[in-house]
C-alpha cells in the first residue's frame, strides 16, 4: 500500500468534511456553493448570477407617520391672519353676487368700510379711484337695483335741499332696527397725575326727612325735531312747443286732402293710426305744407320715415315733424331768373383828322398827339 497517497487522501476527506458542517452552519438566506475546491473561502465567495443591490429605494412621499399632504394642486390657497383692529365684515352674498359687476362689488365693499358721514358722491368716488364717472355711476345704479345703496333728497330744517346715501351691508335691512357706529373715542396725551386731595372727615349722618324720601319728578320729554321729508328730484323745465303752422289761405278742399292723408298714414305705418281728434288737430299743418307746393309722397315720407321703436305717441311726433319739418315756399320764377348782365359800353374806333391815326372816341376829332401839337402852336 501506498502511504503517500493515503495520506492525501485522508486530508482531502477531512477537508471536504468541514465544508460540509460549515454549510450546514449557515444561515437560510446565504447561499452555498457546493461545486469549489476545499482549499476556497466561503467567506469571501460571490455568486455572479445573483442580483446585488447598490442604489437606495426611491424615498416614499411624506414622512412616516405624518398625516398625507391635504394642500391643493391648484387654485388659491389662503393664508389668512386673524385682525384685532381697522377691518371690516363683509358678507359672502356681497362678496360672490352673481348679477353685479367686479367695480359694484369693490365700491360697495369701500363704502361700508367708511365712517358714518364719510362723502360718496360721484365727484368724490372719481377723484379716489382711476375709474371714470361713467363707470362709477353705473355700479353705483347696480347697488341700488339690488339694495345695498338708497339715495334719495331730503330737504334739511334750514331749507337746503341735500342727497342722502344710505349703505345696507344686508338687503332689506329696515333703517330704524339698525344700530349705527359710534364715533371712536379720540386718544388724548395723557397729563401728569398729582397726589388725591385728602378726603373730608365724615359728619355724622341725619335721619331722612319726608322731602328726601319723595320721588323725584320725571323730566317731560324733549320735543323731537320732526325728520325730513323727502323731495323730489328737481328736473329741468320745459321747453314750450312751437306752434302748429297754419296755412294763409285756408280752404275746404285743402282741409280736405290734408285729412285725408292723415289718415292714410296707416297704410304705410301701422304704428301711426290716429284717432279723429288728432286728425282734425293736425290738419292745419299738412295744409300748411300742401299750400307750399309740397307733393303728398313727399310729406307722407317726411312723416313715417325713422319712427322710433316703441311709438308711444303717435299724435306727438307727427306734431313735432309737422312744426319742424316745415319746408319753406317755392321761389317763384322771376326769383330763379338769372340776374341781368351788366351793359358793356364799346367806345368806336376814330381817324385823326390831321395824322389819319386810329384812336377811341365817341366823336371824330383829333388824336392826342395831334391835341398836344395844336395847343402848343396856339
Amino acid at each position: 500500500m501506498n502511504y503517500d497517497n493515503w495520506a492525501g487522501f485522508e486530508a482531502g476527506w477531512l477537508a471536504y468534511a468541514r465544508r460540509d458542517n460549515h454549510r450546514q452552519e449557515t444561515a437560510p438566506g446565504e447561499t452555498a456553493n457546493l461545486h469549489r475546491g476545499p482549499d476556497h473561502e466561503e467567506e469571501n465567495s460571490f455568486l455572479m448570477d445573483t442580483p446585488q443591490i447598490t442604489a437606495p429605494p426611491c424615498a416614499q412621499p411624506g414622512s412616516p407617520g405624518s398625516p398625507p399632504d391635504a394642500t391643493p394642486t391648484s387654485g388659491v390657497i389662503h393664508v389668512n391672519a386673524r385682525h384685532t383692529s381697522g377691518f371690516t365684515v363683509i358678507g359672502n352674498h356681497l362678496a360672490q353676487h352673481r348679477d353685479l359687476s367686479l367695480v359694484a362689488i369693490g365700491l360697495a365693499a369701500h363704502i361700508q368700510s367708511l365712517p358714518t358721514g364719510a362723502k360718496v358722491g360721484i365727484k368724490t368716488l372719481t377723484a379716489r379711484f382711476p375709474e371714470s364717472e361713467a363707470r362709477i355711476a353705473a355700479a353705483l345704479r347696480e347697488l341700488e337695483a339690488t339694495g345695498y345703496l338708497h339715495r334719495s333728497r331730503v330737504r334739511l330744517p334750514d331749507g337746503r335741499v341735500v342727497t342722502r346715501t344710505v349703505s345696507y351691508n344686508q338687503p332689506g335691512t329696515d333703517a330704524s332696527t339698525t344700530t349705527t357706529a359710534k364715533p371712536r373715542p379720540q386718544h388724548r396725551r395723557s397729563r401728569p397725575t398729582t397726589a388725591p386731595p385728602a378726603k373730608p372727615a365724615p359728619t355724622p349722618t341725619r335721619a331722612p326727612t319726608a322731602q328726601a324720601l319723595a320721588p323725584e319728578p320725571t323730566p317731560a320729554p324733549e320735543p323731537t325735531a320732526p325728520e325730513p321729508s323727502p323731495v323730489p328730484t328737481p328736473t329741468a323745465p320745459r321747453a314750450t312747443p312751437p306752434p302748429l303752422p297754419q296755412p294763409y289761405a285756408p280752404t275746404p278742399p285743402l282741409h280736405r286732402t290734408a285729412a285725408a292723408l292723415l289718415a292714410d298714414l296707416r297704410r304705410h305705418a301701422p304704428q301711426l293710426t290716429l284717432s279723429e281728434g288728432d286728425i282734425s288737430t293736425l290738419t292745419p299743418g299738412v295744409a300748411a305744407w300742401l299750400e307750399r307746393d309740397a307733393h303728398p309722397d313727399t310729406i307722407r315720407h317726411a312723416l313715417t320715415a325713422d319712427l322710433p321703436v316703441p311709438l308711444k305717441h303717435p299724435a306727438r311726433l307727427l306734431r313735432h315733424r309737422i312744426t319742424t319739418r316745415l319746408p319753406p315756399p317755392l321761389p317763384g320764377t322771376e326769383a330763379l331768373a338769372p340776374p341781368p348782365r351788366r351793359k358793356i359800353v364799346v367806345i368806336p374806333l376814330q381817324n385823326c383828322d390831321t395824322c389819319e391815326r386810329a384812336f377811341r372816341a365817341t366823336a371824330p376829332g383829333h388824336c392826342r398827339d395831334c391835341r398836344t401839337d395844336l395847343l402848343e402852336a396856339a
